[in-house]
């Protein structure tokens, strides 16, 4: 297979993203709990269910909306596996980028279909600011995979 590390690192996203939230919400009970300090303040688990995308965006909308951003959400994943096939096969780092947005994306996805919400549960502060948004593991794997779609680009810029 020609991007089986995109395969690969996607799997592991998306697995990992899905057993952080089994835990929180099956073995930790947050849901009932709300919250749990698990370093405070730089790290705080805090239940939240975010219908909308980042920071809650275009939350609280309908139905529709919910399958608008599942559909968005295929449409960037099918054209990450389109891009990432017409690189050089040696194009790892680049393979495992795509698949780290993948995955995360995937997670997100199987959250909105089953619960018709994105389960979020991580909160961080640091340095006296008191940070109101929580997010998730696919969160954290899509934000590292977009880095590296960045810094793993490869192609070089020709200067102006």
């Amino acid at each position: 297979m020609r991007a089986k590390m995109m395969v690969w690192a996607a799997a592991l996203a998306l697995i990992l993203d899905q057993l952080s939230k089994y835990l929180v919400v099956q073995v930790m009970d947050l849901p009932s709990r709300f919250s749990v300090d698990v370093f405070p303040p730089l790290l705080r688990f805090r239940y939240g269910e975010n219908t909308g995308i980042n920071f809650g965006l275009f939350g609280g909308g309908t139905d529709t909306t919910r399958w608008i951003l599942i559909g968005l959400s295929l449409v960037i994943c099918v054209a990450l596996v389109i891009w990432i096939l017409r690189l050089p096969a040696q194009a790892r780092a680049m393979q495992i980028s795509a698949g780290l947005v993948i995955g995360g994306a995937l997670g997100n996805v199987v959250d909105r279909v089953i619960f018709g919400y994105v389960l979020d549960f991580l909160n961080m502060s640091c340095c006296g600011i008191n940070n109101p948004f929580v997010f998730n593991v696919a969160d954290i794997f899509i934000f590292a995979g977009a880095a590296g779609l960045i810094l793993f680009d490869g192609r070089h810029k020709n200067p102006a």
